[in-house]
């Protein structure tokens, strides 16, 4: 239950085709794409302690029952001693904590991880507030797609709801790249529509990958 890391999720050669596919989607339109990709957007630190808790007691019960040691002054100070080679367990294989993390906790730390991302990396700064981003948390297997004022004002959030759902659902087939390709062509044929090309328009945000 290994996840990929954010900066070996796309292979160069990808990162290499989505920065092309990124210009061209915004060719014909001033809206700005950016594309971002993080490890995690939680360290879900609540549900950490509690895999390890849950797991070195499990590991504790087992040896105390094959020792045929089952007693309260066995078993605790057995939890002790497997709660750190449980906790580096849980930390080599984070997605098993997620096991113990609520859906609403999981929608709630990506949407605000994305939130962060957007000011953190000054996608906000375009001219006509037209910058969108697309966040990927691998951790999770979880897209948020983000529009700036001026895109959310025009268009209806929902759309980004839909791609992103579409972009989740390619990354947990392991179809990312794909995903991610089919996605941004779909985002610059919307932005096309509504924020088509002005005369002076230049790029303002990066068009490569950003990790």
């Amino acid at each position: 239950m290994t996840s990929k890391k954010a900066d070996n999720f796309f292979s160069e050669s990808e990162k290499q085709k989505i920065s092309i596919l990124v210009k061209k989607a915004e060719l014909e339109t001033s809206g700005e794409i950016a594309v971002m990709v993080v490890d995690g957007s939680d360290s879900y630190r609540e549900a950490e302690i509690l895999g390890v808790l849950l797991l070195s007691a499990f590991i504790a019960l087992i040896v105390a029952v094959s020792l045929h040691q089952v007693t309260i002054w066995s078993f605790i100070p057995a939890v002790i001693i497997f709660w750190y080679p449980a906790l580096c367990f849980m930390r080599r294989f984070p997605r098993f904590k997620l096991a113990l993390v609520g859906k609403k906790r999981l929608e709630e730390a990506v949407r605000e991880r994305a939130i962060r991302a957007f000011f953190e990396k000054k996608l906000y700064r375009t001219r006509e507030e037209t910058g969108i981003l697309i966040f990927i948390s691998t951790l999770e297997h979880k897209v948020w797609i983000l529009g700036d004022r001026g895109i959310n004002n025009r268009i209806d959030q929902q759309i980004w709801q839909t791609l992103a759902g579409d972009l989740a659902g390619k990354i947990r087939e392991d179809r990312a790249f794909d995903g991610l390709c089919t996605v941004i062509d779909k985002l610059g044929k919307v932005l096309e529509e509504h924020f088509p090309k002005a005369a002076d328009d230049t790029n303002e945000l990066p068009d490569e990958v950003i990790v």
